[in-house]
């Protein structure tokens, strides 16, 4: 084995050239195979991390029906005594006029408690969240978010201030930090959000009441987000006279899951075509092995004629078949890593980040290997199978 294998060096060192262009199918192939599986699992595991950081261990509750009879701040306060559920907390919307001062903006008021801080996992760039002293005593305090307080008031270090939302006035208690990874960034880019409590805003606002419409719960600690979905489908169906269309549940898992099969039929669709590219390769190697076969008719029949067997002949030319294809193999695997560095020192300003998956490596390598011993096969078994008198006189 060893002995054909150094023979297949040595062969292929005699003809750079033609080797190098018989490997540049197996190359492009393994490039292919590589760089398209492991951009799409880059950009898969990215978008899998943002829509974790945007709150994977929440539930999203929409009440569409409430059967007359309401889900109210007690309501919640009286789920959340549940083993199985953590923080839950509501979420109102309402349109408001902002002004202080001269100027004035639209704001996106959200009435909220408490525990929406923990659920949502805030970052706040100065001052303090809602407290629940807060919601009981309907306190006119907001939190805003940093484009409102610029647009505003001037300048963002204005905690203590006071605005008026609708003609009443305000004391602004805190400040939320641009985090573009957390849910309430994203709700507020590029508008004017105040934050305040949930009972405040019933007040406030002639289009919201008592009746929640929509809240978030978290999983409790040392429990799972699909445990919480489970008992909170459990506590509406009881409450909605057993009626699942008078509600909706969701999690970002359930999100996260359909991301992940997506991706995984692209990835392998994609990677059914790369490996095409390989296939090609193959042909290409049969093709060089077979002219081998001819050229070298002499020498096999030498070496049958001093004693060689049909299977070392068979072996020394399948070898030959193998190796082709592994040092392109290598060679491709080599050019994917340089190509994947590139592309993600171009793409860091986006966060993105793109390296070599070892399991398509390992698949490239296995794939490469048997396409070495099936289209060197026939080459080297044509070799195997010719008589010495035969060969010899071919070459004379």
């Amino acid at each position: 084995m060893i002995l054909s294998f150094k023979m297949a060096l040595r062969s292929i060192s005699a003809g750079k050239m033609r080797a190098a262009l018989t490997m540049l199918g197996i190359i492009i192939g393994v490039m292919a195979l590589v760089v398209l599986v492991s951009l799409v699992n880059g950009a898969t595991s990215s978008v899998t991390d943002k829509v974790s950081a945007l709150g994977s261990s929440m539930v999203t509750a929409n009440i569409s029906d409430d059967k007359g009879s309401p889900v109210t701040l007690d309501t919640l306060n009286g789920w959340m005594e549940e083993p199985e559920l953590g923080t839950l907390a509501p979420l109102a919307t309402s349109i408001a006029t902002g002004r202080s001062g001269g100027e004035s903006a639209s704001f996106t008021v959200y009435g909220t408690t408490a525990g929406y801080y923990d659920v949502q996992n805030i970052q706040l760039f100065m001052g303090r969240w809602l407290k629940e002293p807060d919601i009981e005593n309907h306190s006119y305090v907001c939190v805003l978010n940093e484009n409102a307080a610029q647009e505003l008031i001037g300048y963002t270090d204005c905690v203590g201030r006071s605005i008026t939302l609708n003609n009443v006035p305000f004391t602004i208690v805190g400040i939320l930090a641009d985090d573009e990874d957390s849910l309430t960034s994203l709700f507020s880019s590029g508008s004017c959000v105040a934050y305040i409590p949930h009972t405040s805003l019933v007040r406030l606002s002639d289009t919201v009441s008592a009746g929640i419409t929509t809240f978030y719960a978290s999983a409790p600690e040392g429990g799972t987000v699909d445990q919480a979905k489970e008992k909170l489908e459990e506590l509406m169906l009881q409450r909605f006279d057993e009626d699942d269309d008078a509600f909706s549940l969701s999690s970002s898992s359930i999100l996260e899951e359909t991301m992940s099969n997506v991706t995984s039929v692209l990835s392998i669709l994609l990677g059914g075509i790369a490996a095409f590219s390989l296939i090609v390769g193959g042909i290409g190697i049969m093709n060089i092995m077979l002219v081998t076969v001819t050229e070298r008719t002499r020498e096999i029949g030498i070496r049958k004629a001093i004693g060689a067997t049909r299977g070392v002949i068979l072996t020394q030319f399948l070898m030959e078949a193998v190796v082709l294809c592994m040092m392109g193999c290598g060679l491709g695997i080599f050019l994917s890593w340089a190509i994947l560095q590139t592309v993600s020192t171009v793409v860091a300003s986006v966060g993105l980040r793109f390296t070599l998956d070892g399991g398509v490596v390992l698949i490239s390598v296995v794939f490469c290997f048997l396409i070495g011993v099936i289209f060197g096969l026939y080459p080297a078994n044509k070799a195997a199978r010719m008589k010495p008198i035969d060969a010899l006189h071919y070459g004379g």
